[in-house]
C-alpha cells in the first residue's frame, strides 16, 4: 500500500480511472463444501455447537476463507471484504461465541488484508479490504412486540457498544474501511456510524466507512420506512467513501432504485444484488452472464462505480461482472447543478 495517500484517497483514484470490482458471496460458497461441525468448531472448545457459524472459520479453518477470498482475487476483485457478517456479541451469543468476537474479526481482517497485498504487489492494481459489520438480528425503530409499540430489546447506546468492538478489532486486522452494510434499519445504520466517530476520536484519524442498504419490498423502502434518498440523508452527514445497495433483490428488481440513488448520492455508489431471486427451494440459480448484462446496463447508464454479487453469487459471477464493465466510463459524482438539473429543478434556478 502507498503510505503518502490514504484508503480513501487511493480508492476516489481508481474509482476515478474505472468501473471497480468488489467481490461475492461468502455464505454460499462455504456452504459448498459440506464442512462438519469439527471443522467449525476446531479446538476452541466452546460450549455449544458451531455448525453453521461461518464467520468462526476465520480461527477453526482460515484456508477456506482464505481460498474464498484468493478466488475472488483470481475473478477480478478491486475490494474484497472481511467474512465477518456475524461477528458481533449480539449474533455470536447464538453459538456462545461471544468471547470469540475481537479474535474472529482480527483474524478475518488479516487473511484479506495479506491477500489484498499479495495480489497487488504481483501487478501493481490497488486492491482495498473492507471490514464488513452486518444488521445484527436488532433493531432500533421498531419493537419486536405487536403489544408493546415503545419496547426495544436494545438501546442506542448499546447496540453503538456492539459494532464499535467489531470495527475496532477489524481495524486492528488491516481493514482500509468498514462496511455497515445490508441495512435494514436506519437508526441501526446511525448507531454503526456513531461507534466509527468514537473510533476515530480513540484512534486519532479518520475510519472511512462504507454503507450499503437493503430494501425490504419493490417499492423501494427499508424495514424503518426510508427509500433510499431519505437514507442517503439521513447518513451524508457520515461522508461516507461509498453509499450503495446490496442484498434485497436480484439486479432487475434494484435498478430503478440504484437510479435513484445515483441521481442524489454525491460520492462513490457500490451496488451488489443478488444472484436474481431464490427458487422454490431458497437457491439462487441465476447465471453468472445474466447477473453481468444486468448491472453492465448500470454502468453503461454512468449509475455505479464499484460493482459486485451478494447472496448466491460466486467467483463466476464476480469474473463475468468484472468482463462485462471493462473498459466503461466510470459514474461521475454528481455536483448539486446535476442533482437540480435530474430535478427539473434548472429553470427555477435561472429564474430566481
Amino acid at each position: 500500500m502507498s503510505a503518502d495517500k490514504t484508503a480513501r484517497e487511493r480508492l476516489l483514484a481508481e474509482a476515478a480511472r474505472r468501473v471497480l470490482i468488489s467481490d461475492g458471496a461468502f455464505g454460499t460458497q462455504i456452504q459448498n463444501r459440506k464442512l462438519s461441525e469439527e471443522d467449525y468448531a476446531g479446538d476452541l472448545g466452546l460450549k455449544a455447537d458451531q455448525k453453521g457459524n461461518n464467520d468462526i472459520l476465520a480461527l477453526t479453518r482460515p484456508d477456506v476463507i482464505e481460498d474464498i477470498t484468493r478466488a475472488y482475487l483470481d475473478a477480478g476483485s478491486d475490494v474484497v471484504s472481511t467474512n465477518t457478517f456475524s461477528a458481533n456479541r449480539i449474533s455470536q451469543a447464538d453459538y456462545a461465541a461471544e468471547d470469540q468476537v475481537a479474535a474472529i474479526n482480527i483474524a478475518s481482517g488479516q487473511i484479506a488484508r495479506r491477500l489484498a497485498d499479495e495480489y497487488e504487489a504481483k501487478d501493481g492494481r490497488p486492491r482495498f479490504v473492507a471490514g464488513a459489520i452486518g444488521p445484527t438480528n436488532k433493531t432500533l425503530s421498531l419493537s419486536p412486540d405487536v403489544e408493546d409499540p415503545g419496547y426495544r430489546e436494545i438501546d442506542f447506546d448499546e447496540l453503538t457498544a456492539v459494532y464499535k468492538e467489531q470495527a475496532a478489532a477489524l481495524i486492528e486486522g488491516g481493514c482500509d474501511f468498514i462496511l455497515i452494510e445490508t441495512v435494514f434499519d436506519t437508526l441501526n445504520a446511525k448507531a454503526g456510524i456513531m461507534s466509527v466517530k468514537q473510533l476515530e476520536a480513540e484512534l486519532g484519524r479518520e475510519v472511512p466507512v462504507m454503507i450499503s442498504m437493503t430494501l425490504t419490498d419493490l417499492s423501494g423502502r427499508n424495514l424503518s420506512g426510508h427509500t433510499v434518498e431519505a437514507f442517503w440523508y439521513a447518513v451524508r452527514h457520515a461522508k461516507p467513501v461509498t453509499i450503495g445497495l446490496n442484498c434485497s433483490f436480484g439486479a432487475d428488481q434494484l435498478r430503478p432504485h440504484v437510479q435513484s440513488l445515483s441521481a442524489q448520492a454525491d460520492t462513490l455508489l457500490m451496488a451488489y444484488p443478488n444472484a436474481g431471486l431464490p427458487n422454490e427451494l431458497g437457491e439462487y440459480d441465476e447465471m453468472p452472464e445474466t447477473t453481468a448484462a444486468l448491472v453492465r446496463q448500470w454502468a453503461e447508464n454512468g449509475q455505479a462505480n464499484i460493482l459486485g454479487g451478494c447472496c448466491g453469487s460466486s467467483p463466476a459471477h464476480i469474473k463475468a461482472i468484472a468482463e462485462a464493465v471493462r473498459g466503461l466510463e466510470p459514474r461521475k459524482i454528481p455536483t448539486p447543478e446535476t442533482k437540480m438539473r435530474l430535478a427539473g429543478l434548472e429553470a427555477f434556478t435561472v429564474a430566481a
